[in-house]
Order: C-alpha cells, then structure tokens, then sequence
C-alpha cells in the first residue's frame, strides 16, 4: 500500500500536509500529539497498523501545523485552529466520512462532529478524554511541560516512557528520536499544553453520530476514566475497554484494537484463517519467507527479538515444521511471493 501526499493552505498562509492511503470510503483519522507523516511510514509498527486500518477505506490523515511535513504554526495553538486545519483537510474529500480522533486527536474529534454534524458518519474515539486538566495533577502537567522547554531530549524519552510503557528498549528510543524529528521544543511544549487545555465537555450532548469509545485500561497517559466520560456524555455511545498498557495505538496489541474499530466501522474484519495462524504470525512468516533474522524481524514489526523468536517457534509447532526453510517454502507456496533476490554479500536484504 502506498500514501499520496498533498498540501492545504489555511487563511493565515500556513500549508498543512496530509496522507491518502487505500482506497474506499473516507477515514480520516485525526493525529495524536505530534505526528510525522513520512517517518510515520517508515515505521514498520506504526505503517502496519495504518494499513490495517486502511483495507477497503480510503485513510486519510495530517500533520498539523508545526508537525511533520506541515509549516509552523502562524499562532497558538487553539481549539479553534485545530478544527480550522481539520476543516481544510476534509474540503479535499468531499462527501461524509467516517473519523477517528486518538489522544489529543479525539477531543478535537469531539469538537468537529457536534459542530459539523453532516459530515461525520461514524465517530471512532481512541485513548482520549473529556477534561485535559484532568490528565494529572497540576504538578506534574507542569513539571511535564517545563522538563520539555529545557530538555526536549530528556522530555521526549519520559513521554515515550508513559506512551509505551510495554515497548522493548529499542522501540523506545526510536520512538523519543521520532518525537524529536516531529518538531521543535517550543511546539511540543504548546501543543501538550493545548492538550492539558482541551475541554469538550459542552460538545459532548451535540455529538449525534454513532460513537465508538475505545481505550485500553491501563493507559498511563489517558486514564480510563475519561473513557467513561466520554462514552457517558455522547448519546448511545459504545464503550469498548480493551487490555494493555499502551497510549500509542499502534503499540501493544494493535491487531485487537483494529478488529474492534473495523468492526464498528462496518468494514470486513480478518479471521483467523484455516492454517490456523494469527494476523501477526502470518506476517512473521513473509519475513521469514524473505530471509529476515529474528533481530531484522523485530525491527520491522517493532516487537523485542525474544517475542520474534517466540512468534517464528510457534508458527513452526502451528504447522509441524521443524525449520524456518520449510516455514519460507510454505509461505511462497500459499501466497505465490517469492523472496526478493539476495543483497550483495550473498545476505537478506
């Protein structure tokens, strides 16, 4: 699956890029606090859930301004300047569309459906909240916010470390070095604040379009609480409370979140397949299939190298295999891929 990149101009001369993928029905997905729409793509983890996500939908999303591909923020962030930016981004589609807002994407989410009722015809709603005061505590939201104007190095690992709690060492740093390359400190520094900010509470008996409230229970950067009050405060929303300690949806068990989401959506939900093997093992198995280690595993589906080794174990008992040759020869035979040509040096590329 590849993404189309395009560019949307706001009033106050600010460019905002966005990201078509898959094609189908609209999807706009509205970003978490920072955002990078090509390093994002670049992420074996992040891309495989987006793509999930995307199969018979068309997926759009964007950088807001200051973020990513987009240019710097002309003023402060605001509310008002995140539905102004979400407001040129969906006048390129055209016709109703389905939205999912995660983290601080979803209030904002919120804000859009019950003041643009017409365009919006599901409601997805992941990891977010009604009451961005309500977060932490007032201590901390400030020592989060002063540690990131002084050190955005330091910062950016302590958030990662809240995000993805569950992440290996490895999917850690990548991720602080990800936050980095989204933006500078000072944006950084206002958005968090906007998000600590954010309150939809009077938006919230607007929202008419069906709503899904998804939001893993252990969530360390959203408490579960604002769930609760989120799928309180919408009319006839559904609550769906998943396992897992993970802020980042595309950490953790990513594959859950997607059925539950596509489900609502209405969109074809993948099954487990006669062979018997999951969503993710089959994935394990095409890289096997094209000569990838246990580590290049790993750092492709973003996972630690035992729990790789532990997938390429299971899929062998799964299918009565005693090596990963047999594995590879399975899979090319099943699925008509055949692996890519060896780099120079005679090693998988």
């Amino acid at each position: 699956m590849r993404q189309r990149l395009g560019r949307v101009r706001l009033a106050d001369g600010t460019t905002v890029a966005y990201a078509s993928a898959g094609a189908g029905r609209p999807l706009v997905y509205v970003m978490g606090w920072l955002s990078h729409l090509e390093l994002s793509w670049e992420s074996a983890a992040e891309r495989g859930f987006y793509e999930a996500l995307s199969r018979g939908a068309r997926l759009v999303r964007y950088d807001r301004a200051g973020c990513g591909l987009s240019a710097g923020p002309a003023r402060t962030p605001s509310l008002a300047y995140e539905l102004e930016q979400l407001d040129a981004v969906t006048a390129t589609i055209g016709e109703p569309f389905d939205l999912m807002g995660t983290s601080m994407g979803a209030p904002v989410a919120v804000a859009w459906a019950a003041t643009r009722p017409e365009t919006v015809r599901r409601l997805v709603l992941y990891g977010g909240w009604v009451r961005g005061a309500e977060l932490a505590t007032e201590s901390v939201r400030e020592n989060v916010l002063g540690l990131i104007e002084a050190h955005w190095g330091l910062g950016s690992n302590v958030l990662t470390d809240i995000f993805a709690p569950d992440a290996d060492r490895a999917m850690r740093a990548e991720h602080g070095r990800y936050q980095r390359a989204c933006s500078s400190a000072a944006t950084a520094r206002a958005l968090l604040a906007l998000s600590y900010d954010l309150d939809v509470s009077p938006h919230l008996p607007h929202v008419t379009a069906p709503t899904l409230v998804v939001h893993r229970t252990g969530d360390r950067a959203a408490p579960v609480a604002q769930a609760r009050a989120l799928a309180e405060g919408i009319t006839n929303a559904e609550p769906a409370l998943l396992p897992g300690r993970s802020h980042l949806p595309y950490a953790g068990d990513h594959d859950q979140l997607v059925r539950v989401v596509r489900r609502f959506l209405g969109l074809p939900v993948a099954r487990r397949r006669a062979d018997g093997l999951t969503a993710r093992q089959r994935e394990v198995a095409e890289l096997i299939s094209h000569g990838c280690t246990n580590r290049e595993i790993a750092a492709r589906l973003g996972i630690d190298e035992r729990s790789a080794e532990g997938h390429v174990e299971r899929i062998r008992l799964r299918l009565g295999f005693r090596s990963r040759a047999q594995i590879a020869a399975w899979f090319t035979a099943q699925w008509g891929i055949s692996p890519p040509d060896p780099a120079p040096g005679g090693g998988p590329r």
